[in-house]
């Protein structure tokens, strides 16, 4: 009974042995395998079987990118303003011996590090500067902080400022440098609005006033050629009246029915002259009208 639990006491330990040397390593993962206290060999992805009490895992690794919060912290700027600045660190293990034997911690040496650069860096620059210059910030604590953790085997892929927080005064300051500006913008802009305005209004008033004397030009120039033309009309027609009258004269009895016209019309203007006037003008003699008539008649032919 006795060898029976020794016996089995012997497969428990074996076992526990086993359990304890066999180890399988993950994917993007190092272990860190030390023999008497010693380093002896890294252990990459994949099953492996240790010394059983010489061998002990003594450091595990992730060789994925990791992201490492940069606690915030008060920086003072060139113009002496404190700023409260935070950021992220994204780091990845490239030597996993160098991760284990070159630094007791690099996650925390590689935070201080980018806080003290950051500090430095923020204190070459003025408080409106700090916001334009994310990026320099960035590439100088990456160049920094990439250079140091090279024995560390670390590689610093990126860093990036999450907030830059200014003090409170400052903030209001600054909100209304900014509102000020925002109203300068919108003066400027409905200033130049109305200004394009009126060159707009002037520009009408002087294209309505060429079109109204250009219409004026074109009236007077159509009146004047309209009376041109009238006249001109009006003395073909006289001239041709004057020419018909003389030829009528010509024919036979002309003169005849030329003095019985004008004498027709001397007694009616003289009538006329007798109705609208109070003043009545009687010629010398009065029985004489073919002497007028014939004095007509020679105006006539010499015409």
């Amino acid at each position: 009974m006795a060898g029976t639990i020794i016996a089995f006491g012997i497969v428990i330990l074996v076992i526990i042995t086993l359990l304890n040397t066999a180890r399988i390593v993950p994917q993007k993962s190092a272990y860190i395998v030390e023999r008497l206290g010693k380093y002896s060999r890294t252990l990459q992805a994949g099953f492996h079987i240790l010394t059983p009490f010489l061998d002990r895992i003594a450091y595990k690794h992730s060789l994925k990118e990791t992201a490492v919060d940069v606690p915030p912290q008060v920086c003072i700027t060139k113009d002496n303003i404190a700023v409260e600045v935070d950021g992220v660190l994204y780091m990845q293990v490239i030597d996993p011996v160098k991760a284990s034997y070159g630094i007791e911690n690099y996650l925390f040496a590689s935070t201080q590090l980018s806080q003290t650069t950051m500090r430095s860096e923020i204190g070459k620059l003025e408080l409106d500067k700090t916001f334009e210059e994310r990026d320099a910030i960035n590439h100088a604590i990456i160049a920094a902080v990439d250079k140091a953790s090279d024995p560390w085997g670390v590689k610093i892929t990126r860093y990036e400022i999450k907030n830059i927080h200014p003090p409170q005064t400052v903030r209001d300051a600054l909100e209304k440098q900014m509102r000020a500006e925002r109203e300068k913008r919108a003066a400027i802009a409905e200033s130049e609005g109305q200004r394009q305005a009126l060159i707009n209004v002037a520009e009408g008033t002087k294209q309505q006033a060429i079109a109204i004397s250009e219409g004026e030009k074109m009236k007077r120039i159509n009146e004047a050629e309209g009376r041109a033309k009238e006249i001109e009309l009006v003395a073909v027609a006289t001239a041709e009246g004057i020419r018909n009258i003389a030829q009528a004269i010509e024919q036979p009895g002309g003169s005849d029915a030329v003095n019985l016209r004008v004498a027709e019309q001397y007694i009616k203007q003289f009538g006329n002259l007798a109705r609208e006037s109070n003043t009545m003008i009687i010629p010398t003699d009065l029985s004489d009208v073919g002497g007028v008539v014939a004095a007509a008649t020679r105006l006539i032919k010499k015409s």
